[in-house]
């Protein structure tokens, strides 16, 4: 089954991002999952199964990358003309933080951005989310105590 149908699933999520190595990734992704699922390929449509999965893949990661995009964008410290010491240390910041963003759950990623980005309230959050304001809280607890241990920085 990979083998037939790898190349033609790459393919197709390779002409919606134009990224080779992304295009790849996703492919390997979903046929992993149907994998980890153990469906029968001599019931039902297994190929359609692999397509949606890996369409639903890339609309993810699109997503998610969106999202880090928009928030990138609008981080603006507005560093005044100060010493090549400070502009080094912000920048050594400012890398570690999207580093942070990136290996932060994905879950909790989304609720911090949309709270810290697009300054969501917790209700909205939820609202769009489908989610109660408690777990919208839990999330954003879970973010920023994340933030914090991957930046070192201290609670006060």
């Amino acid at each position: 089954m990979f083998d037939s149908n790898f190349d033609a699933v790459r393919s197709y999520i390779y002409y919606r991002c134009g990224d080779k190595e992304l295009a790849t990734d996703i492919a390997q992704e979903a046929f992993m999952k149907v994998w980890e699922k153990d469906f029968d390929a001599g019931k039902g449509n297994i190929k359609g199964l692999i397509y949606k999965i890996a369409s639903d893949l890339f609309v993810s990661s699109h997503r998610r990358k969106e999202i880090e995009s928009r928030y990138t964008q609008q981080i603006d410290l507005n560093l005044e003309e100060g010493s090549p010491e400070e502009a080094a240390e912000y920048h050594e910041l400012k890398e570690r933080y999207e580093k942070a963003l990136m290996d932060m759950n994905e879950k909790q990623r989304i609720v911090f951005l949309m709270s810290r980005v697009e300054e969501l309230k917790y209700g909205e959050i939820a609202e769009r989310l489908s989610l109660s304001v408690k777990a919208v809280e839990k999330r954003m607890t879970l973010a920023l105590q994340f933030i914090r241990e991957k930046l070192g920085v201290t609670n006060r």
